[in-house]
């Protein structure tokens, strides 16, 4: 793959972060506003779009509730904000609902938000709103603490990037919380109307230091948000709103999302188990230095050299599975609306069969649901799956590249 960079590629959940593989002519496909400019966020979709695109329904048939909350983290600093001021971000549950009678189906995400989103990602004005998640807006929790599971996307992505598998797991009676980490996400909408792009550079001279910052501004993310569910903060004590239980807390995430869950669970002890969606070991020691509580990597790669390093010095139980015919976002939403949306128009074949492979969304839906199920099942709930110790005629695509405990 001369042409695609595979640091790029194993840390892009937005396609910011291979833009430098396309032609120019791709590459500024998106609809330029006046003067050439970008085009401005906040216009109105275009009139007569066509059919809905339904996102696969969980494979429990619990009700789905979701949530948006803003928090704000007065103890720290935003590292990538303009002038200083605390951290904001803004984190969606998907939780087990008691009922979900006269309750609005959620939308992927916001029009503002999806927007800028089909811009970044060279698809068609529209496409993102046509999708159609599972969940309920404000759907009342089933009561009782549930175990947690913190999810981060990838580099210049978005918290709605892994819907169908976050509402999978909520029917499966888990509370997910899924990130936009500010200033890296595409963009981020908070409630007073403010839409925050992604200050990231697309190819940083030195990755290294880039990358540094970036995993430890989602680490600090990721356990500021694990404390703020779990502390008993009384915006979250309203009635209706989902519980976590402490003592039973997970991380999670694609490509970069993935690296930080891994760093996430080498820093703070809460965090029982992890696992990476096709994230390259970036941005901090783990690579080198091994975790010493359970880890899954499911790869689309067949290898990578930061994958063998953690795989010699990893101390607690692993495995690195290898997912076949899949490209980079073929474990998140993406293949969805990259149809519908007409991104193979704009992309180069190669950039395209890497980033999507040739799964169907739906099959790797089902495999991405299957394994990270199982994975938190039974680390985070006791229950063992043989999918974690051996092949499955199930899931021919899976194969196992290493294994230990």
């Amino acid at each position: 793959m001369t042409m695609i960079r595979r640091r790029s590629l194993l840390t892009a959940a937005g396609l910011g972060g291979v833009a430098l593989a396309l032609p120019a002519s791709a590459a500024g496909a998106a609809p330029p506003g006046p003067g050439g400019a970008p085009a401005p966020v906040g216009l109105p979709a275009p009139v007569g779009l066509p059919a809905p695109v339904g996102l696969p329904a969980p494979t429990a048939g619990r009700p789905v509730g979701t949530v948006s909350l803003h928090l704000v983290d007065e103890g720290r600093q935003d590292p990538f904000a303009p002038a200083p001021r605390p951290r904001e971000l803004m984190v969606q549950l998907w939780y087990p609902a008691a009922g979900a009678a006269g309750r609005p189906r959620a939308p992927y995400t916001t029009a503002r938000v999806a927007e800028v989103m089909e811009q970044d990602s060279f698809l068609d004005p529209g496409t993102l709103t046509r999708l159609r998640p599972t969940a309920r807006t404000g759907a009342p929790a089933l009561p009782g603490a549930l175990p947690l599971l913190l999810l981060g996307h990838g580099r210049k992505g978005g918290r709605s990037n892994c819907t169908a598998l976050a509402e999978d797991l909520a029917a499966h009676g888990y509370l997910v919380a899924s990130l936009d980490h500010t200033y890296d996400a595409s963009a981020v909408e908070f409630p007073d109307g403010r839409v925050v792009r992604s200050v990231l550079e697309d190819e940083p001279a030195d990755w290294d230091a880039a990358e540094r910052k970036e995993v430890a501004a989602r680490v600090a993310d990721l356990r500021f948000v694990a404390s703020e569910l779990t502390a008993g903060r009384p915006a979250l004590r309203q009635p209706g709103l989902p519980s976590a239980d402490p003592r039973r807390i997970g991380v999670f995430g694609h490509s970069m999302g993935g690296a930080a869950a891994a760093e996430a669970v080498r820093q703070d002890r809460r965090f029982a188990a992890g696992l990476d969606l096709d994230g390259g070991f970036f941005g901090s020691p783990v690579a080198d230095e091994g975790l010493d509580r359970p880890f899954l990597l499911i790869t689309s790669l067949a290898d990578h050299y930061t994958w063998k390093r953690w795989r010699s010095h990893q101390q607690g139980w692993g495995r690195q599975l290898h997912q076949r015919d899949s490209g980079h976002l073929s474990f998140t939403d993406r293949p969805y609306s990259a149809g519908p949306g007409h991104a193979a128009d704009r992309m180069p074949a190669e950039l395209y069969a890497a980033l999507f492979g040739t799964i169907s969304p739906a099959r790797s839906t089902a495999l991405a649901r299957a394994y990270v199920r199982a994975h938190f099942d039974r680390f985070l709930r006791g229950r063992p799956s043989p999918l974690l110790d051996a092949p499955s005629p199930r899931y021919p695509e899976m194969s196992f590249v290493w294994s230990r405990g």
